[in-house]
C-alpha cells in the first residue's frame, strides 16, 4: 500500500466529496463540544455550497489530494494571500486513512505547492479541539503565533518560513 499525492481540480468530484467529509467532520465536532448535536443539516448544506474552493485554483492557489492504494484518502489546500504568503486550509484525512503517515505527506506536498506559488512563509488557523491538527503542525515545524484572523472558530494561529 502506497501514498500518491497529485493536484487536483478544486471543484472535481474527487475534491467535492473530500470537501463534504471535512466540513462535515469539523462542524460536527464543534456543535457536538459546545452545544451537543451534530449540525443541522439545511446548514450544512448552505456551508459545504458556500465553499466552492475556487480560491484552491492556480494560478493563486492548489488543492493536493492524496490517494492511498489508488483510492481518494485526504486533501490539503493553499491559497496566495499575498506575494510571498499562502495559507494552507482544508487539510483533511478520511479517518479510515489516518495514522498511517498520509497527514505529514500531505502538509508537506501542500508546502511544495505553496513554494511553486511564490510563497516563502505559510500560515494557518485551527481550533483547541482538532488536537490532532495542532499536534501534526507542531512536529511539523509550524510555531505558534498570535492571531493573523479574526475568525470566530480558530483560536490557534502557526506559521512557517518556506526558505
Amino acid at each position: 500500500m502506497t501514498w500518491t499525492l497529485a493536484p487536483e481540480p478544486f471543484d472535481s468530484p474527487v475534491a467535492a466529496a473530500l470537501w463534504r467529509a471535512y466540513y462535515t467532520e469539523v462542524s460536527d465536532r464543534w456543535y457536538l463540544l459546545h452545544e451537543g448535536h451534530r449540525t443541522d443539516p439545511a446548514e450544512l448544506e448552505r456551508e459545504i455550497a458556500a465553499g466552492t474552493g475556487t480560491d484552491l485554483a492556480p494560478p493563486k492557489g492548489q488543492l493536493v489530494v492524496a490517494r492511498y492504494d489508488g483510492e481518494p484518502a485526504g486533501c490539503a489546500g493553499v491559497r496566495l494571500l499575498d506575494a510571498t504568503t499562502a495559507e494552507l486550509t482544508r487539510v483533511f484525512l478520511y479517518e479510515g486513512m489516518r495514522g498511517r503517515g498520509g497527514a505529514a505527506l500531505l502538509v508537506r506536498a501542500a508546502e511544495d505547492a505553496a513554494r511553486a506559488l511564490g510563497a516563502t512563509r505559510l500560515i494557518l488557523d485551527t481550533r483547541g479541539d482538532l488536537v490532532e491538527a495542532r499536534a501534526l503542525y507542531a512536529r511539523l515545524g509550524y510555531t505558534e503565533t498570535a492571531p493573523h484572523n479574526d475568525d470566530p472558530y480558530a483560536d490557534h494561529w502557526f506559521t512557517r518560513n518556506l526558505g
